[in-house]
């Protein structure tokens, strides 16, 4: 094994650092499980390392308290959901402005429904049906960094300051049917209003239509 050709000390030392990570990542994966199905007022931290067949000390030692661990959990969540990396990937590319636009409304409409297989998903939706006290670290380390990517690309197809208002009310009224169609219940989409199913002929055509229309008529409306 490769261990044997490192001196005894090294081992020794990459061993535990090992373990540590994969029982953080163990214990993380074990919470979301456990407070998407029963909430965050409704998980103990007995419940998890019971779950998790790790001793009670466990979350203090990896997390810090069990709010340490939800705010993890939140944080991971929201990644599940939406990654800062599929986001970076659609700024960073060659594309014009308003392909990667298009390209941005494209990846929410293939997210939505999948979200639903993930413990993810259910964990953000409890968060945000009804805020635990860590709210705020989902907002500032998973939510706030994502809304600052796709602001820069908005006012990039604006012509505007990043910071100009327009930016920010664009961005709403692109990225909110977005989250309503990835967070809503299926029964939305299904039952109520089928033709926002995925799989829906023409929808990311008339969602496209539909944003890209209002933002040149923002642009329009700031231009200098």
């Amino acid at each position: 094994m490769a261990d044997q050709h490192l001196p005894k000390s090294h081992a020794a030392k990459r061993a535990p650092r090992q373990d540590g990570e994969n029982t953080r990542f163990h214990l993380l994966d074990v919470a979301g499980r456990l407070f998407a199905e029963h909430g965050y007022l409704g998980t103990s931290s007995k419940d998890i390392c019971l779950r998790a067949g790790v001793n009670i000390a466990a979350v203090n030692y990896h997390f810090g308290s069990r709010d340490g661990l939800y705010g993890a959990v939140l944080v991971e969540a929201h990644r599940q959901v939406v990654s800062q990396e599929s986001l970076l990937a659609f700024v960073q590319s060659d594309l014009g402005a308003r392909d990667k636009l298009r390209g941005l409304i494209s990846h929410f409409v293939a997210q939505a429904g999948q979200g639903e297989k993930s413990w993810g998903f259910r964990v953000v939706l409890r968060e945000m049906m009804s805020p635990s006290p860590m709210a705020s670290t989902l907002i500032n380390e998973a939510i706030a960094p994502k809304a600052g990517i796709v602001a820069g690309l908005m006012a990039g197809y604006l012509n505007l300051p990043i910071s100009h208002p327009a930016v920010q009310r664009g961005m709403m009224m692109t990225i909110v049917p977005c989250i309503t169609m990835l967070l809503g219940p299926e029964g939305l989409r299904t039952t109520v209003l089928p033709a926002l199913n995925p799989t829906s002929e023409g929808l990311v055509e008339d969602m496209t239509t539909f944003v890209l229309a209002g933002l040149d008529a923002l642009a329009a409306a700031h231009a200098s």
